[in-house]
C-alpha cells in the first residue's frame, strides 16, 4: 500500500525513470565521441578518458552526501538543485574551451545526477512500503533499461552527423526536461526531515558498522571486481572498436548494444536459477563465468589474436556475468542493515564505483594501440570478482545463520 493518500502518478513515475536514466545516458551516450574528443584536445587516450572517471568518482563520492543532504532538506530541493547542476555542467562540456574545463563539467554532471539518483530511491521508499515500492522502483527499472542499448546508438549518430559538442548539448536538453518536470510534478514527500541527518558523528558511525562486516565485503568485492571489468570496456571500447578495428562512429553504437546485451541476459538468467542456488552459489556461478571469459579474451589478446569477435564474444559473457550477480551482491551486502540500509548502499556504490574509476584510467594509461590493456584489465578485474566470491563468502546456511545474527545487531 502507498505510504501517502494517492498512489504514484504516471508522470511521477515518467519523472523518476528520467532521475535514474540520466546516469547510463551521461556515461553512454557521448562515448563515440573519445577519438574524437582526443583528436580537438590533442591529448593522449588517458587523458581523454578521464572524462568518464572523473565522472565516476564524482558520482561515488557524493552519494555519501545526497542521501543526508534529502534526509535534511526534503527531496524536491536536492533534485531541483541535481537537476539544475547536471544542466549546468551539461552545458559546459558542450562549450568547453579545454579538456581540464570538460573534466570539470563532467564533476558536475556527476554531482547533479548522483542527487537525482538518490532522490528518486527515496522518493519511491517515501511512497511506498517495501514491496509494491520494489514493483513500482522495477517499472521504473524496466523503463530505463532501454537507455543503456540506444544511448550508443544515438549518440554514435549524432558524433557522425554533428559532433561530440552536440552530444553534450543533448544531455543538456534531457536534464532541462527533467529540471522542468521537477519543477512541474515533483512534490514535497519526506515528511519526516531529519535535521541531524547531516551531523558528522552518526554518519561516520553507520559507515563504520557497515564497513565492520565481514558479509558485507563478502558481496561488495564480488560484484566490484565484476563491475571494474565492464567498465574497463565501457572506457576503452569507443579506441578499441573506431580507432583499432574501423567501426564506423555511426556503427558504434550498434556493436556496443551487443555487449550490453549480455547484461541483459544475465539479469533475466539469475530470476531463473536465484530461487533453486541461493545467493552464495548464484554468485559464485557467476563470478566463475565472468572469470572464464576474462581469461579467454586475455589468452587470444596474448596469443596476438586481434579481431572484432576475440573481444565483443568474451565481454558478452563478461557483461552477463556482471548482470548474473548485481542483484544477488546488493541484496546480500544490505540485508544485515535493516537500519542502515542507506549507508550500506552508498558505501558498496562509493567502493564499486571508485574502484572502477582507477581501473578504467589504468587501461588508459597503458593504452598501446591493441586490445592488450584492456583484455588483461578485464582479467584480473574478473579474478578479482571471483576470488572473493570463492574465499570470503560462506556457505548458504552459515550465511543465512549470520545474517539473522548481523540483523539482530544493527
Amino acid at each position: 500500500m502507498p505510504r501517502i493518500d494517492a498512489a504514484i502518478s504516471a508522470g511521477l513515475l515518467f519523472l523518476l525513470t528520467g532521475f535514474l536514466a540520466l546516469q547510463p545516458l551521461s556515461t553512454d551516450l557521448y562515448l563515440a565521441s573519445l577519438p574524437a574528443l582526443r583528436v580537438h584536445f590533442d591529448a593522449p587516450v588517458s587523458s581523454v578518458q578521464l572524462t568518464l572517471s572523473a565522472f565516476l568518482a564524482g558520482f561515488a563520492i557524493s552519494q555519501l552526501l545526497a542521501g543526508p543532504l534529502s534526509d535534511r532538506f526534503g527531496r524536491r530541493p536536492v533534485a531541483l538543485g541535481g537537476a539544475a547542476l547536471y544542466l549546468a555542467g551539461s552545458l559546459l562540456g558542450a562549450f568547453a574551451p579545454s579538456l581540464a574545463v570538460l573534466v570539470a563539467a563532467r564533476i558536475a554532471q556527476a554531482l547533479g545526477v548522483c542527487c537525482t539518483v538518490v532522490c528518486a530511491r527515496a522518493i519511491v521508499r517515501d511512497l511506498y512500503e517495501a514491496e509494491p515500492g520494489a514493483r513500482v522502483m522495477s517499472r521504473a527499472l524496466s523503463w530505463m533499461g532501454v537507455v543503456p542499448i540506444a544511448g550508443p546508438v544515438l549518440g554514435g549518430l549524432v558524433q557522425s552527423a554533428f559532433g561530440w559538442r552536440t552530444n553534450f548539448l543533448v544531455l543538456a536538453a534531457a536534464g532541462a526536461a527533467m529540471l522542468a518536470a521537477t519543477l512541474r510534478v515533483l512534490p514535497e514527500t519526506n515528511r519526516h526531515r531529519n535535521p541531524h541527518a547531516t551531523d558528522l558523528g552518526p554518519l561516520l558511525r553507520n559507515y563504520a558498522l557497515v564497513a565492520s562486516s565481514r558479509n558485507f565485503w563478502a558481496n561488495a568485492l564480488p560484484i566490484t571486481g565484476s563491475y571494474g571489468a565492464l567498465f574497463c570496456f565501457i572506457s576503452a571500447s569507443s579506441f578499441v572498436l573506431i580507432e583499432l578495428f574501423g567501426v564506423s562512429e555511426r556503427a558504434f553504437g550498434f556493436t556496443y548494444a551487443l555487449v550490453t546485451l549480455g547484461y541483459l541476459l544475465g539479469t533475466i538468467a539469475v530470476r531463473r536459477v536465484l530461487a533453486r542456488l541461493g545467493l552464495t552459489r548464484s554468485i559464485r556461478l557467476g563470478a566463475t563465468v565472468g572469470l572464464v571469459a576474462g581469461s579467454s579474451m586475455a589468452l587470444l589478446a596474448a596469443l596476438g589474436v586481434q579481431s572484432l569477435a576475440a573481444v565483443l564474444v568474451p565481454m558478452c559473457f563478461v557483461t552477463a556475468a556482471h548482470g548474473f550477480i548485481q542483484p544477488c551482491c546488493q541484496i546480500g551486502a544490505i540485508d544485515p542493515f535493516p537500519r542502515h540500509a542507506g549507508a550500506a548502499t552508498a558505501l558498496m556504490g562509493f567502493t564499486m564505483l571508485t574502484i572502477a574509476a582507477f581501473a578504467g584510467w589504468l587501461v588508459g594509461a597503458l593504452h598501446d594501440g591493441t586490445v592488450r590493456p584492456l583484455a588483461w584489465a578485464v582479467a584480473a578485474s574478473a579474478c578479482f570478482s571471483a576470488l572473493s566470491a570463492w574465499t570470503l563468502l560462506r556457505n548458504e546456511t552459515t550465511r543465512s545463520a549470520a545474517l539473522t545474527t548481523t540483523g539482530s545487531a544493527t
